[in-house]
């Protein structure tokens, strides 16, 4: 497999893989504005030549969108393999970039969020301990931060206070989200919709910086749905997922 490297230079003509369209897209052109802003605080989008979904983005953790203390380490946003591309190696590929790229430039380790049990839109807790990974944190809600350092008695990257506890005072439906990940874009709107159609309190709060991510109330910042104060869930949903939920 061949893999490329996204670029500002080239991130107009390059397809991303986890929402593969034309610029006129809505989710295309979210998560590439997103994406060309975060390129000068070090951020690595790595693809298959090939279309589909088969990548990995990373960033230095001092400039990740998540409530973590990681100085000196590289935090994975996503590392994303499926469909067809399964099976192959391209996985153990990618991450093989990820830490000999993290290692030149001087880096700890690396970074990541899972959970015990998988769980979607996170990355699998078996595979990471098959390749060295460790927790080095947990919230109340089960979301792990995991870690691979590249020595021995390196300091243990954590969450911040504010992401231990997840909690929102506000009741009713509450989501945060960033435009990291591009089906927020289509979907949010989706959700906002459907919660007014049917009279059930909704509010999605935009994370629209770096400082507005390291103090959410919530570990995963791409996409954390809360109901009357309580943490329900990561999972991106449709309407017919939305509504499923409210009705019960």
């Amino acid at each position: 497999m061949e893999y490329i490297r996204v670029t500002g230079e080239n991130l107009d003509r390059e397809h991303i893989c986890c929402a593969i369209s034309n610029n006129k897209d809505v989710q295309v052109s979210s998560k590439k504005a997103w994406l060309a802003e975060r390129f000068a605080d070090g951020l690595v989008f790595l693809k298959s030549i090939e279309r589909g979904k088969c990548f990995i983005e990373y960033i230095p953790a001092e400039n990740a969108w998540n409530p973590i203390d990681a100085d000196g380490y590289m935090y994975i946003d996503c590392l994303w393999v499926s469909g067809s591309f399964k099976g192959h190696g391209y996985s153990s590929d990618l991450l093989g970039e990820c830490i000999s790229d993290s290692k030149g430039k001087g880096k700890k380790g690396l970074c990541i969020l899972s959970s015990e049990k998988k769980k979607p839109f996170l990355a699998d807790p078996k595979y990471l301990r098959h390749q060295g990974f460790e927790v080095c944190d947990e919230a109340d809600n089960g979301i792990q931060l995991w870690y691979l350092p590249f020595s021995d008695g390196a300091e243990r990257p954590r969450f911040r206070e504010c992401a231990r506890h997840p909690r929102v005072e506000e009741g009713g439906y509450v989501l945060y989200y960033t435009s990291q990940c591009p089906f927020n874009a289509k979907y949010v709107p989706v959700l906002e919709k459907a919660a007014e159609e049917n009279g059930v309190p909704f509010r999605a709060v935009h994370i629209e910086s770096k400082e507005e991510a390291r103090s959410a109330p919530t570990a995963i910042t791409t996409y954390a749905l809360f109901r009357d104060g309580e943490y329900l869930t990561n999972e991106q949903m449709n309407e017919a997922k939305f509504l499923k939920l409210i009705s019960k």
